[in-house]
């Protein structure tokens, strides 16, 4: 696995940590979540999304939410999706800030934490080719 691109993202005095990376197997996405529970402690929730084709070409998808509404896990894998990200997790830690965002703010908020490190990465890829 290999750290991509890595973003802090505020909403509402809440914190998102979003972190992009580039896996060869689906069993790097255990081994990311486990690492980013240790980096942020004091996280309330790792929502996350894994996106691979397999080495039989079958496209394999999984999605976390960690207990949090509007099921942000899956809007991140949509973005992984959309962006022809396909041997990449995305993680994104989320700082719980005193207010609450209910749960369409909730998905926004890391929706736009998400996409700022995806966005960050292609900005990236871009400069070097």
């Amino acid at each position: 696995m290999q750290e991509l691109s890595a973003i802090k993202y505020e909403e509402k005095k809440s914190r998102f940590f979003a972190h992009l990376y580039f896996i060869e197997s689906p069993q790097d996405f255990s081994d990311i979540l486990e690492s980013h529970k240790k980096m942020y402690k004091k996280a309330a929730h790792h929502c996350s999304a894994l996106n691979i084709v397999s080495s039989k070409g079958e496209v394999i998808q999984e999605f976390k939410n960690d207990r949090e509404v509007g099921n942000p896990g899956r809007i991140l894998c949509s973005l992984l999706e959309n962006n022809g990200l396909n041997s990449h997790v995305i993680v994104v830690s989320r700082l719980f800030g005193g207010i609450k965002l209910g749960p369409s703010g909730v998905t926004r908020a890391f929706r736009d934490a998400g996409d700022a490190a995806v966005s960050h990465y292609l900005e990236k890829k871009t400069m070097q080719d």
